[in-house]
């Protein structure tokens, strides 16, 4: 029997059951294409929605990047503004604060793409291991609350606990670990403990549901034959269940490193003070700093392109890498 589908499965546009039976050989393909979209429309406009509202908001603001070359001021307009060509990545680079912002943007960014990173997928393969539905449902559900407060209830939370005051100093006094209240959040050396256990307890268990979709769809034979070759439980998570979704990690793997220059500013801009500054000087809070509260919009714009620049190479090694390790990869 002749097969008619195309390679993948595809039904031909000469077998789509939109175009009635005697007009399909007459069509040409723009005119088939245009019978599909309209036959389509309803999905076309969802679609056609969100390329607009991207198009507004993504593409449209990228004509401001070019304030990153010149002397921009809000008196007059872009266009106006004289060219400047690299002079304030040239600042930028030379400036007291770079070096100090950068290492506080890659050590607290790359402890928790070494540390956080990990955490979701084991919390997700042990979850996974729960038989009882009623107390898996219980711990997931309180893992992934407090994703769902803002950083500025969470500061506030972390603030109140913080305190010399607060309920951690309280428990460590009464167990004699230290002998007098600590201000966690006026002393530099304490910081990025805080950002970093803070995140992980935020996003730990909204981080691991995606991990849970994967393991998810997982074939229940191949942990049926794992268990006849006499596979304990860590012998099939080891064997079975993390070389299955060996796709979905690499691939959040990817964006994780894209992302090694962020610093979660909502985060940052809440537990930060003066006093703790040395530490928690970011580059996204430096660009604040210097672009909104200081007024020097073009230095800022390039510190901010310098930043998509660097995660854009990140993004293509991170990609590239994977593609040849795993053969797996964005593009």
């Amino acid at each position: 029997m002749k097969n008619n589908k195309t390679e993948g499965g595809a039904i031909p546009l000469q077998m789509d059951p939109m175009i009635p039976e005697g007009m399909k050989s007459s069509l040409n393909p723009r005119h088939r294409l245009w019978r599909r979209i309209v036959a389509q429309r309803h999905l076309q406009t969802m679609a056609l929605l969100g390329v607009v509202w991207m198009f507004i908001f993504n593409y449209i603001p990228m004509y401001g990047i070019i304030i990153a070359f010149k002397e921009f001021n809000i008196i007059k307009s872009i266009s106006e503004a004289p060219w400047v060509g690299l002079t304030h990545f040239k600042e930028f680079l030379a400036d007291d604060n770079f070096g100090n912002v950068m290492k506080n943007t890659l050590g607290i960014s790359l402890i928790k793409l070494f540390i956080g990173f990990p955490l979701p997928i084991i919390f997700a393969l042990f979850l996974n291991e729960i038989r009882s539905i009623k107390y898996k449902k219980a711990i997931q559900t309180i893992s992934y609350l407090p994703h769902f407060l803002s950083w500025v209830v969470l500061g506030g939370i972390l603030a109140t606990w913080l305190a010399d005051v607060g309920i951690v100093n309280h428990v460590l006094m009464a167990l004699n670990v230290i002998d007098q209240p600590i201000t966690y959040l006026a002393e530099p050396k304490h910081f990025w403990t805080i950002i970093i256990t803070s995140d992980i307890w935020k996003e730990l268990g909204w981080s691991a549901i995606i991990y849970l979709a994967a393991i998810a769809g997982v074939s229940p034979e191949m942990y049926e034959a794992a268990t006849i070759d006499g596979a304990g439980r860590f012998q099939k998570m080891w064997f079975v269940t993390l070389p299955s979704i060996k796709s979905t990690i690499s691939i959040l793997f990817i964006l994780a490193v894209s992302g090694v220059l962020n610093s979660n500013f909502d985060q940052i801009l809440v537990l930060r003070n003066s006093l703790n500054d040395s530490s928690s000087n970011v580059i996204d809070y430096y660009v604040y700093q210097t672009g909104l509260l200081s007024g020097r919009y073009s230095y800022s714009a390039a510190i901010g392109l310098f930043k998509s620049v660097i995660a854009l190479i990140l993004l293509l090694i991170a990609n590239q890498v994977s593609k040849k390790i795993n053969d797996t990869s964005l593009f």
